[in-house]
This record gives C-alpha cells, structure tokens and sequence, in this order.
C-alpha cells in the first residue's frame, strides 16, 4: 500500500506502442548518486511490492499503450528508491485514454521490503514521489521461479504479476469480490490462432476490486487466459 505524497495531475505522454501494463525490469544500481532536481509535470505516483519483494510496480495515470519503462534505478545514501523513467520510442502517437498503468522495476540490493521505501520518481518529462509501506511477511517469502504475485496499491486497487511471452500480456475480463477476503480475476482467453514471442517476460496490471480492504489477509485467484491459468491459483496480496 501507498500513501501518496504529490497531486494528481493530467498526463499525456507521447511514446511508442507498448503493452498496456507490460515493461522491462532494468537493472539496478545501489551506489548512490547525486540527484538532479525535480522537473517536468508534477504526477500521481503509487506502488506495490511484487515477486516476493525483489520488485515493485509503480502505478501512474495515463495512455495504456504508451507505458513508460524504469531506466536508472538507485537506492540514495538516504534509503530513497531513485528511478528514471524513459519513453518508448519517443515520438509515435498514444491513445488517449487515461488509466492506471504499471511500470516494474527491478530493486537493488540493500532494499528491505519489510521497511517503508521512499520513492523518487524522475525523467520523461515527469516527476512524483511516493512511500511503500514494509511488508513484514516478505521477510519470508520464497518463491518458486516465475511464480504470479500480487501486491497492494490501496485498499481496493492491486497489482497483479504474470510471467510469460512479453507479446501476449493477460488482459483482465472479469473482477469477482466473492467474500471480504477474497477475489476472482479472470482473464480474457485468447483467440485459438494467437502466435505468441517465445520469451519469458514479467507482465503487469492493474486490478480494481471495490469493496477489498488491505487490512485483510485476501486470497487472490488467477483464472482463464486460456491455457495459463485454466487450472484456477489462487496467492495472497503483499
């Protein structure tokens, strides 16, 4: 869960055609650098822990398929979480919806998950900050490679995290609250002919589920999406 700092503002980013709630997860640096001082738009940033602690999403308002990516990140001298978001091929048109979208980013070493993280987000024309409240029960999460996670952004808003072909992202169908510690996420299945990359890529979106407090011990289930999850999982929200 978050605790927002800055004020909402519009955003219109102008960028390459990119997977709505996909990116890459760069890596990171924890040598600490000097920072430039904020500029660009003031925007909404939020975030979630994700794959047990080894990463997050930060979630901002704008086109779903012009999603930003993390380039820099580093962990300042003062424990602040610093990352640089890049544009994706610069130039070419976004629609102009304006959504929750999902930039992961992958966490240097010395960050402890179970601590609140300040987080400091700069480039592309934009800046925001926000704080990650620590989950202590990531002291202990293992867990086995490629396996989907989930994290709060606030009490009715999570990141879901999937891993598969970087071409063929989970698109969310349905959002079931079946109880106050429990929901159902069902993803579209995709069409019979769909050719997917090859690759093993993290993917990531956003799931509104109203009525969901992140006091509670939520039982998340996965299901549909054709073959990935035709056989329901069912994992806890960090």
């Amino acid at each position: 869960m978050t605790r927002r700092i800055t004020t909402a503002s519009a955003l219109l980013l102008l960028g390459a055609l990119a997977l709505s709630g996909c990116a890459s997860t760069p890596g990171a640096s924890s040598s600490p650098t000097p920072t430039a001082p904020a500029t660009g738009e003031e925007i909404e940033v939020d975030a979630a822990w994700l794959d047990g602690g080894s990463m997050i999403g930060l979630v901002t308002q704008g086109s779903s398929t012009c999603v930003p990516a993390a380039g820099e990140v580093t962990l300042e001298a003062d424990g602040t979480l610093s990352v640089v978001l890049e544009e994706v091929d610069p130039g070419r048109p976004c629609t102009r919806d304006y959504v929750s979208r999902v930039t992961l980013v992958g966490l240097p070493e010395g960050v402890d998950p179970t601590k609140e993280l300040e987080i400091r987000v700069t480039g592309a024309g934009l800046h925001g900050d926000t704080d990650l409240d620590g989950v202590p029960a990531l002291a202990h999460a293992e867990l086995p490679e490629y396996s989907p996670t989930a994290g709060w952004v606030d009490d009715d808003e999570i990141v879901v995290l999937t891993w598969g072909s970087s071409s063929c992202a989970p698109v969310v169908a349905d959002v079931k609250v079946t109880d106050p510690a429990g929901v159902t996420v069902t993803f579209v299945d995709p069409p019979a002919d769909q050719i997917c990359t090859a690759d093993m890529a993290p993917r990531a979106v956003v799931v509104h589920a109203p009525g969901l407090d992140d006091d509670l011990d939520v039982a998340l289930t996965l299901a549909g999406g054709g073959a990935e999850f035709a056989t329901p999982v069912t994992i806890p929200v960090f």
